[in-house]
């Protein structure tokens, strides 16, 4: 994709390395040990007290700036590592999945952590750190990790010392870093501007499910006070009432030993939480069963199940979808799913809008509980207890067929949205790869904005 946007260099030849390929003949080919060293000081006696954490694809950030997420500040800090500002900072668990990059702060972090300096007579700081976002060059890395799972593979010192990159001149490299900083850049604002229109599409899209599930497809009924102060007024003909007047009852599933794979035809499975997304049924988020003998028919999930997650983080806990068609293969719910059984007074999918509204989502995120927010969890007592603005059965029909179109127009954009982030992602890796394994040759590029500058007035003499 990007190769043929671009010309090669003149002349290649073999790295010696599988995974680097063929390099430009004016490039050196040398092992990590030779450009970065790895920093193992101690915070002893605990005298800085700036603790850095490290978020994944966004970088080095101080403790106080990245909220109440993540692993907590320990108590100790002397035995953390020392930290200089421009030192490269790797989470050797989880440096395939972007938790890396270059410190803009003096301060200390987990010992876990891998701290590296540049030897800069041999390496820009900057260009160390495009050699350390290469995707390809942490996939070489992680295949020398330990652990379980592929994505937390743990590496350390030992595998990047010995681990073999392709190094162009310092001259060569402030040309690709400017290069990378300008191409990046214009994908990093494209990125951003398809995220703006994600979160604006989703606001919509809550706004437009929220005003239909509390006023009604007719903007001219009469409106009265709903006696309760954060719902204010619904149609004069709605009712309010606690759920429990709404539900036959809840069932929730177990979850038996699985595979972590989704079932194929024939199998039986067992359903992930994030089956449960946003209104939408991810049949696919299914984990299959050993064998037929431990599938419970008796929480097999079915065609016009509303399905609500009894357990996530505050955000997500609670959320709610209905299932429009028969699942293709034979699964159940999991302990973490519920299955609210509806009585003829309400239709299920006007149900499941309304806990996807903003007064449903109000009452789901207070009765949120548990020892760790992180996990949040809500119990059936709390879901018997949450207020409905229920319509005559007829009209819920209406504003859920209503719904359906909006929603699904609202989907499909944010569908092509997702779409586009994604090729712009590819497209962000591809270029750094390419450029700094010297793929492409950059070296006669120069920036729009220098080759717009006016000539120099001749002055007299």
């Amino acid at each position: 994709m990007i190769a043929g946007e671009y010309k090669a260099y003149p002349e290649y030849k073999f790295s010696g390395e599988e995974w680097l390929g063929e390099v430009p003949t004016g490039w050196n080919v040398m092992p990590c040990r030779s450009v970065v060293t790895n920093i193992t000081e101690k915070n002893e006696g605990a005298v800085d007290q700036n603790y850095l954490s490290l978020m994944a694809n966004v970088g080095v950030i101080r403790y106080e700036d990245k909220g109440d997420v993540g692993n907590k500040k320990p108590d100790d800090l002397s035995k953390c590592k020392i930290v200089k500002k421009g030192n490269l900072v790797i989470n050797s668990m989880n440096y395939a999945i972007g938790s890396y990059g270059m410190s803009n702060y003096d301060g200390v972090c987990s010992p876990v952590y891998i701290v590296l300096d540049t030897s800069e007579k041999v390496i820009e700081k900057r260009f160390a750190l495009r050699v350390f976002e290469n995707k390809p060059f942490q996939q070489h890395l992680a295949t020398f990790g330990n652990g379980i799972l592929e994505h937390r593979a743990a590496i350390g010192w030992d595998d990047i010392k010995g681990a073999y990159i392709a190094l162009p001149s310092q001259s060569e490299q402030l040309v690709i870093l400017n290069f990378l900083d300008h191409e990046t850049g214009k994908i990093d604002t494209l990125i951003e501007e398809q995220k703006t229109l994600i979160r604006l599409l989703q606001e919509k899209r809550q706004a437009v499910i929220t005003h239909a599930v509390t006023k009604g497809l007719n903007p001219d009924v009469k409106q009265k006070d709903s006696g309760v102060e954060w719902l204010g007024k619904v149609p004069e003909h709605w009712d309010v009432l606690p759920m429990q007047r709404v539900l036959y009852g809840i069932e929730q599933g177990s979850s038996p030993v699985a595979n972590n794979q989704a079932p194929c035809q024939g199998e039986y499975g067992v359903l992930k939480i994030s089956a449960v997304k946003k209104g939408c049924f991810i049949q696919e988020e299914a984990k299959t069963l050993d064998s037929e003998n431990v599938f419970e028919s008796r929480f097999a999930v079915k065609q016009g199940d509303l399905l609500l997650t009894r357990a996530n983080t505050p955000s997500l806990v609670g959320d709610a979808c209905f299932v429009r068609e028969e699942p293709k293969t034979q699964i159940m719910l999991s302990d973490l799913i519920y299955r609210l059984n509806t009585n003829p007074k309400i239709h299920a999918e006007y149900l499941c809008f309304w806990l996807q509204s903003d007064f449903g989502r109000l009452q789901i995120e207070l009765d949120a509980r548990g020892s760790s927010m992180t996990m949040a969890k809500i119990s059936q007592g709390h879901i018997k207890s949450w207020l409905v603005a229920l319509p005559p059965l007829s009209e819920q029909k209406e504003i859920v067929s209503a719904l359906h179109d909006k929603v699904e127009a609202f989907s499909q954009i944010e569908q092509e949205a997702f779409g586009l982030l994604e090729i712009l992602a590819e497209r962000r890796i591809a270029l750094i790869s390419a450029a700094v394994t010297g793929k492409i040759d950059v070296r006669e590029w120069t920036s729009p904005t220098e080759k717009e500058q006016p000539p120099k007035a001749v002055q007299a003499v």
